[in-house]
């Protein structure tokens, strides 16, 4: 069976270039294409792909937008950033935000057909001249700001990612509400997030709770 792919990027001649050096392996299949970002979540919504392909620089809020858009709505999904901006602190922020990898525009065009292939099979990529140090530095920060937490602010990151309400964290850990909720600001804080859905992301990425039916 093909592997899916929804293709977003504002340049029509380099989006048809890219669809033919996908669909010319026989296993890549480019489902759907946009140029926005509010295109290609409404293509993702309408037509759910494998592998998301989008450019960092779209009109707008750009690709990052799209990434959190389309991660919001399935923790599972796969996105691939795809970009010309390939510096050290634009790729940690894609992975930070959820990517499975990023390849830059500079790159020989075969890194993005194994990118695509290796985000299907669940893997990290980054392509060619790209450090892999910086999957690595992504993750090990990831892990040192979750072991900053307290014991207490730790029970309730866990809790709060495998979807209990701060109300329901209060009553399991016989605490008061007010309480809960200062440490869930304090938890958001350390570890640099802004949303409910980026908590439960990093959560799945450091091993502190697992998709049901993944054991």
């Amino acid at each position: 069976m093909s592997i899916r792919v929804l293709l977003v990027d504002d340049h029509p001649v380099v989006r048809a270039g890219y669809r033919r050096l996908l669909e010319q392996t026989g296993d890549i299949q480019v489902l759907a294409e946009a140029d926005t970002v509010a295109g290609g979540y409404a293509c993702y919504l309408a037509q759910p792909c494998d592998v998301c392909i989008t450019d960092w620089s779209l009109p707008g809020a750009g690709g990052l937008e799209l990434l959190r858009k389309i991660r919001a709505r399935n923790m599972q999904a796969r996105v691939l950033v795809f970009s010309m901006y390939d510096s050290a602190p634009t790729v940690q922020r894609a992975l930070a935000a959820g990517a499975v990898g990023f390849v830059s525009k500079d790159a020989p065009p075969d890194n993005l057909l194994r990118a695509v292939r290796a985000a299907h099979a669940g893997q990290r990529y980054l392509s060619d001249g790209l450090s892999p140090q910086w999957l690595a530095h992504s993750l090990h920060d990831e892990a040192a700001r979750i072991a900053s937490l307290g014991l207490r602010e730790f029970e309730i990151f866990r809790l709060l990612a495998e979807g209990h309400s701060p109300s329901q964290c209060a009553q399991a850990l016989n605490l008061s509400p007010k309480t809960v909720a200062n440490h869930q600001t304090q938890i958001k804080e350390k570890l640099g997030l802004s949303t409910s859905a980026a908590l439960v992301h990093l959560a799945l990425r450091n091993g502190v709770i697992r998709l049901p039916g993944s054991d």
